[in-house]
């Protein structure tokens, strides 16, 4: 396939230690819309939903779409996610609820393969209706567990929980519960994190000061082990640390501020993990961000 000057994305050359790029729209076209939107960013890596992330829907996908999307990436070498519906709750106690989980995230899975896509990120959830964590935990590996098992192949994509901020019986909001919840799975070899600066300080992790993200990682790598970290949501937040609000801000002005962005980048953990932002501000705001994290990068 013949790339376009102005249809390409900014080329990822293997120095570079952390793309950065943007969650990006796709209705009207996966690789039309996405990759243009993503190109304005001047995005060195792209995250996608391939369905209604609030609704329960499974659209097959539009094949040339997905290999135009598939083929630009790799001629790029930009790497791409898949985030999976909100709505989806492995740990909920309504049996409908998860029965559509477990197709929802199916369905992302397997679209994300066919993408090229190398990780779909999902919440880890909550314990609903008054019952015991490990109750939920114990929902959460019998009916996750086989999803991870059927990624056989060497293109699967990898399955990164990301924590919540931490409202109401979450399952996982500090990273110490990324330890309970990676025991339930095994450990399964295709698990990983999607690391949200948001929901982490949203949930009591203070990033701030001279210290803050570099304990908090080293935190992360202690409870799920090197390697695990296989993406960042990089956002700052409207509210302060530890109120349990879910309210992201642009790069530097909310309550974590720059420093601790570039200290994020220069930890080991983070080593060739791609950064996603998914602030406000609509296309302006997103350019700012990726340009701002870039900066910071060095």
């Amino acid at each position: 396939m013949t790339l376009r000057p102005h249809d390409t994305l900014d080329r990822v050359n293997s120095s570079i230690r952390n793309p950065i790029g943007g969650h990006v729209p796709v209705a009207g076209g996966l690789a039309s819309v996405g990759l243009s939107y993503a190109h304005e960013l001047k995005a060195e890596t792209v995250q996608v939903f391939v369905a209604n992330p609030r609704g329960w829907a499974t659209p097959p996908g539009n094949p040339k779409q997905d290999e135009e999307f598939r083929a630009r990436c790799a001629a790029e070498g930009v790497p791409a996610y898949v985030h999976a519906p909100y709505l989806i709750n492995f740990g909920s106690h309504t049996e409908a609820t998860v029965e559509k989980s477990v197709e929802s995230l199916r369905h992302s899975l397997r679209r994300a393969r066919a993408i090229g896509a190398l990780g779909v990120v999902v919440h880890t959830g909550s314990a609903t209706g008054g019952r015991e964590r490990g109750v939920a935990l114990a929902q959460v590996r019998e009916r996750m567990l086989p999803l991870l098992d059927e990624l056989t192949h060497d293109d699967d994509p990898f399955l990164l929980l990301e924590s919540t901020a931490g409202q109401g019986a979450s399952l996982c909001s500090r990273t110490w519960d990324f330890g309970p919840y990676f025991d339930a799975l095994d450990h399964h070899p295709k698990l990983g994190v999607c690391l949200d600066t948001c929901h982490i300080f949203a949930a009591g992790h203070d990033l701030t000061g001279p210290a803050g993200m570099t304990q908090t990682l080293d935190l992360l790598v202690e409870t799920v082990g090197e390697g695990r970290l296989k993406l960042i949501h990089a956002n700052d937040s409207k509210d302060v640390v530890g109120a349990h609000k879910d309210r992201h801000e642009n790069i530097g002005s909310g309550h974590i501020g720059a420093d601790p962005f570039r200290a994020l980048m220069a930890h080991p953990a983070t080593e060739n993990v791609p950064l996603i932002i998914e602030t406000p501000g609509g296309k302006e705001g997103h350019a700012a961000d990726v340009a701002r994290l870039k900066e910071l990068r060095g």
